[in-house]
């Protein structure tokens, strides 16, 4: 007899279930189809329903403690997910959201109880399943980073491996050589200066061309922009990316003085012209009113910058927010700070803080914040090579994995 499309996606996602097994599970189960950008479940929010993806793709993604969203996964057909719901009262750990239109098959915890008390030989051979599935999600999960940290290793040695053949060095160092040039060019060379703010930025890319960029846009006589970001990727892919939006910044902070305004405009102009849904920036950008102090900021997902202000010591910003790109919808809250004479505003990419030593120990962000205590009335110039230098010495020659890059401001007495 031929199986229903329903029952073969059962068969792959529960391996080792007999026929009997999976039209029963097939005869509960509920299919529904939700359009691109449905919340299927929230994290926090009780589950109720296990997900079995019939076809389409479902996003789960993850609000740390401190309000960073990080992206966990993207899943695909004949995947699962809440299968804790059908046993478990406790709050979702992830939110997941359909990426795409997708169907899905939905078992409740009231259908689950009720095969429980009409076919417990079932019910039991599901919940074996269902925790053997998630004990194997998480093993996954931790072999997956591993593999792609080795895969990361091993592609960096197999470039130099390839660039030792002479044609193929020479013509992939003169496209990474012109790539470089473009980035560089791209990024301001000389940062605008005035009687009563200085500013200074370090970049050191973990390849020639990397996916971290900066910049302090003169908005108008009263109003600068101050922008740091890091494009979800390395090497060239990364550079050209970064290069437009960078670009959609400019345009979109001169149309609005709204942090907020003006990070969503970016973002809806990298869904706009992204050629695949796995792009995605995080950014911090902010615009600082000259005359008052007032800086007004969003943070998408990027690393919290540290204020240093004599007598006070060092403290790290508020604001959440999720990354750019990617995801259609977004909302970002703004935030504001009253800078003072003698603040130090540092603003960072997370290459800063993952630095780590030969022994693998991590730079962290109690050290960037000791170090800025220390460094904190140094001029911004002084101040970020004092930093790139604390970082370099720990790392004690460690190549680095991430680009590093660093963004002072200084405000003068």
């Amino acid at each position: 007899m031929k199986q229903s499309g329903a029952t073969l996606i059962l068969k792959r996602t529960f391996v080792g279930l007999d026929e009997r097994a999976l039209d029963s599970m097939r005869e509960v189960a509920e299919r529904q189809t939700y359009p691109a950008n449905t919340v299927l479940c929230r994290q926090g929010e009780a589950g109720k329903s296990l997900f079995i993806i019939v076809d389409g793709r479902v996003v789960v993604s993850q609000r740390l403690e401190d309000g960073e969203e990080r992206l966990l996964a993207v899943l695909g057909p004949a995947q699962s997910f809440g299968e804790m719901a059908l046993i478990d009262n406790s709050p979702r750990m992830a939110t997941c959201t359909t990426l795409e239109p997708t169907t899905v098959l939905e078992i409740t915890e009231t259908v689950f109880d009720r095969l429980v008390e009409t076919n417990p030989v079932v019910a039991y051979t599901m919940m074996r399943r269902i925790l053997l599935t998630a004990r194997e999600n998480d093993s996954r999960a931790i072999e997956d980073l591993q593999g792609k940290n080795e895969a990361l290793t091993q592609a960096y040695e197999a470039l130099k491996a390839a660039q030792a053949e002479v044609v193929e060095k020479e013509r992939l160092e003169r496209e990474l050589e012109l790539a470089a040039a473009v980035q560089r060019n791209l990024l301001p060379g000389d940062l605008p200066q005035f009687p009563d703010y200085a500013f200074s930025a370090y970049l050191e890319p973990a390849r020639q061309v990397g996916g971290d960029f900066y910049d302090v846009i003169r908005l108008d006589d009263e109003h600068v922009g101050l922008l740091i970001a890091d494009v979800a990727d390395k090497g060239f892919h990364a550079a050209l990316f970064m290069a437009v939006t960078r670009t959609l910044f400019m345009q979109a902070g001169k149309r609005s003085l709204s942090p907020a305004e003006t990070a969503v405009a970016v973002h809806q102009g990298m869904l706009d012209v992204a050629d695949t849904a796995d792009v995605f920036v995080t950014a911090f950008y902010g615009v600082l009113h000259r005359p008052s102090g007032r800086l007004t900021y969003v943070r998408a997902g990027h690393d919290r910058p540290l204020l240093y202000r004599p007598g006070r010591g060092v403290k790290m910003l508020a604001g959440d927010g999720r990354f750019l790109g990617m995801l259609p919808e977004i909302s970002l809250d703004e935030h504001t700070i009253q800078l003072q004479p003698g603040d130090r505003l540092l603003l960072y990419s997370d290459g800063v803080t993952d630095a780590a030593s030969l022994s693998e120990e991590q730079y962290g962000s109690q050290r960037l914040a000791e170090s800025l205590a220390r460094g904190g009335r140094l001029p911004a110039a002084d101040l970020v090579t004092y930093i790139a230098q604390d970082v370099a010495a720990f790392c004690q020659g460690a190549p680095p994995f991430d680009d590093l890059t660093l963004l002072a401001v200084e405000v003068r007495k």
